[in-house]
């Protein structure tokens, strides 16, 4: 029987939660990343949920290809809103990147955020093809 040594590699977005929390933007494990829940940067906080999820998105393509993948590599996404009525506009966002990949997806409601004017969080999972 032969052993394979599975890597670990935390990738950091220089957040200052990162070192408050005791996190990293994303973990990839072996062929697989997991992506902390990522919300707009405060220059969208005038935005609706549309572009803060369209900013989160482009943040999260920016970790895959750091981590040496793609929005092909998704498997899930976890959709955490302020205000259900936002569905919509997040679900246009969401779309616009995931339509033909087709992630499992869930959409649940929360009661706030880190910060008032954030209005939509997303954590997403990947799996990378073999090694």
């Amino acid at each position: 029987m032969t052993s394979q040594t599975v890597t670990r590699q935390n990738f950091s977005s220089g957040g200052q939660y990162e070192s408050v929390f005791g996190y990293s933007r994303a973990v990839r494990v072996g062929n697989h990343l997991h992506i902390s829940g990522t919300c707009a940067s405060p220059d969208y906080e005038h935005s609706n949920a549309f572009e803060q999820a369209q900013a989160i998105l482009v943040t999260v393509n920016k970790v895959l290809a750091d981590a040496g993948m793609s929005t092909q590599d998704v498997v899930r996404t976890v959709v955490y809103l302020r205000d259900i009525n936002d569905a919509p506009l997040v679900a246009k966002a969401h779309s616009e990147v995931f339509d033909g990949i087709r992630p499992a997806s869930s959409l649940i409601q929360v009661d706030s955020m880190l910060r008032p004017w954030q209005k939509v969080e997303i954590e997403t999972y990947a799996i990378a093809a073999d090694l």
